[in-house]
Formats: structure tokens, C-alpha cells, sequence
């Protein structure tokens, strides 16, 4: 016995509508064609399913296979559509993870303008220094990392989204900032360097030593901004931290005689397929970003 879908969907509309002229209009199909549909449904079922040929009224059989077909064809119906929203970028989830300024500055408006255009679609996220957001990638436990490779050898696909100067974040109160292009890495040994992962990653023998000398690590950015605001000390990190604050009371001062940059990439597994909602996500970061400039 072999009973097709289109079978049931086509019994469904004639016994709804009550006749074949209707159920045609319906279906798109000729009365004929759902004729034929409905005796090879009948000849799989060994029974009839409506009392009269004019099908206007169901048998014991057809009221039951109507019940039984609509809820198929409800649960069918559904499942083709959720297929067809997943491949069209419609549906599904999406793991990222962004280094703590991009998460704050650029995804806001990423992820607003995917989510209007997409609202089905489930965006988990989560900041984290590089290091980490390699080490998720590798595991599967995301699928898109907006990180820098920097000092890490990896075989993903990476694209870069933009570069990111380093600089001094110290409180507006400051003495340094009255120096403005006469500052020299001398005038940084009085002050109180607070350390952190990004900035000792820094490979220029001054910064090297002010590491070398600094009593004080923080690892946490928020931890990090606190502690700059409350004038425990100065710290090293990129520009776009400063635009994450959105703060009067922290100012940014280009390192001294070199253009040290932070190369910010986007980043995935070169031999895992994405998802198309991971797809199109990956699509709008890059948009985003080349239109920003």
C-alpha cells in the first residue's frame, strides 16, 4: 500500500470544499487529475470514502482518514516550512563571540538590523579575549569568532574587519595628556602601569620593560576600566575601548613613536559548513563594516 501526500492533501480539499470543481480551484489542479488521485486512494484503502459519487458526503472511512490526514498534513506542512526557513536563513541558531569592544560597539547595530530582517532566527553571544574564542572555535561550541589571531597560530578561515591603534587609557585628570605629541615612554615610567593581556602581548622593548616593572594585572576589561576611572593607574589597550566607554572621565593617547595596531578578524572553521543563518550573520558583519569605513 502506497499512499502518497499528495493524495491525502488532495482527498482533504475535496472533502472540505465538497466537490471536485471547487477542490480543483483550491489545489491548482484539473478535476480529472484529483479524480484519478482519489480512486488510487481508494483502491490502496480497499474502501470508498464518500457515500455518494458526488463526494459531497463522507463514509465511517473518510471521516476518519480526514481527522487522521489534517493533522499529517498540519505536522508535514510545518516541517517543510521550517526546512525551507533554515535553508533561507529564516531560522536556527547562531553561537558568536566577540571580543569585549566589538560586542559593544559594532554588534549592537549588526545584530539589530539581522534580528529586523530575520526575527526567528536565535543569536547567542558572548564576549571573551581572543584566546578563548579560538579555543571555542576549536571545540565547536561556537560557530563565528570576531577576534585578533595575533601571536596565535591557526589553520581557520579568517577576513579581516578592520585594525585598532593601541593606546594609553588614563583618567582625564591625567598629567600625561598635557604632553600631547612630546609624550616620550619615559614619562610613562612615573605613573602606575595596570597589565593585561592585550598589552603585554605588545613586542617594543619600552612597553616590555614597563610590563617587566608593573605590580598590578587585571584581566577583566570592566575590571581594567575601574580601575583606570578610580586613578589607580594607566593602562595599554585599543582604541575601540575608549568608544565602548562612551565616558568623559577616561581619555586615549596614542603609544608614543609607533603605530601599533590590533588586527580584528572575522573567523570560523574552514572544514565545517556553516549554517545559512550563520552565513548570512557573517554576511552582514562584513557589510556592516566595509560600509562603516
Amino acid at each position: 500500500m502506497q499512499i502518497k501526500i499528495e493524495m491525502l492533501r488532495c482527498f482533504v480539499a475535496v472533502a472540505r470544499t465538497g466537490n471536485l470543481s471547487d477542490a480543483s480551484e483550491v489545489l491548482g489542479r484539473t478535476p480529472s487529475a484529483l479524480s484519478m488521485m482519489l480512486k488510487q486512494l481508494e483502491e490502496n484503502l480497499g474502501q470508498s470514502l464518500f457515500e455518494t459519487d458526488r463526494k459531497n458526503r463522507l463514509s465511517a472511512l473518510g471521516s476518519f482518514v480526514l481527522e487522521q490526514a489534517e493533522r499529517e498534513l498540519y505536522q508535514f506542512d510545518g516541517m517543510v516550512q521550517d526546512i525551507v526557513n533554515f535553508a533561507k536563513a529564516k531560522s536556527g541558531k547562531v553561537r558568536l563571540a566577540a571580543v569585549p569592544s566589538v560586542a559593544n560597539t559594532i554588534m549592537p547595530e549588526v545584530i539589530a538590523q539581522f534580528l529586523s530582517a530575520r526575527p526567528d532566527v536565535h543569536i547567542e553571544l558572548r564576549d571573551m579575549d581572543s584566546a578563548s574564542i579560538l579555543r571555542e572555535l576549536a571545540k565547536d561550541r561556537i560557530d563565528l569568532g570576531i577576534a585578533s589571531t595575533q601571536g596565535h597560530a591557526t589553520s581557520f578561515h579568517t577576513q579581516a574587519l578592520f585594525s585598532d591603534r593601541f593606546g594609553i587609557l588614563c583618567h582625564k585628570s591625567c598629567k600625561l595628556l598635557k604632553l600631547g605629541d612630546k609624550l616620550c615612554w619615559s614619562d610613562l615610567q612615573d605613573e602606575r602601569l595596570i597589565a593585561n593581556n592585550l598589552s603585554q602581548s605588545i613586542q617594543i622593548r619600552d612597553c616590555q620593560q614597563l610590563h617587566t616593572n608593573a605590580g598590578l594585572k587585571v584581566h577583566n576589561i570592566t575590571s581594567l576600566i575601574a580601575m583606570v576611572r578610580s586613578k589607580v593607574g594607566i593602562t595599554i589597550l585599543p582604541e575601540t575601548t575608549v568608544q565602548m566607554l562612551n565616558s568623559e572621565e577616561i581619555s586615549f593617547i596614542p603609544l608614543p613613536e609607533t603605530n601599533i595596531q590590533r588586527e580584528i578578524q572575522l573567523i570560523r572553521k574552514s572544514d565545517t559548513p556553516s549554517s545559512p543563518a550563520a552565513q548570512e550573520l557573517e554576511r552582514a558583519i562584513l557589510t556592516f563594516v566595509n560600509e562603516r569605513g
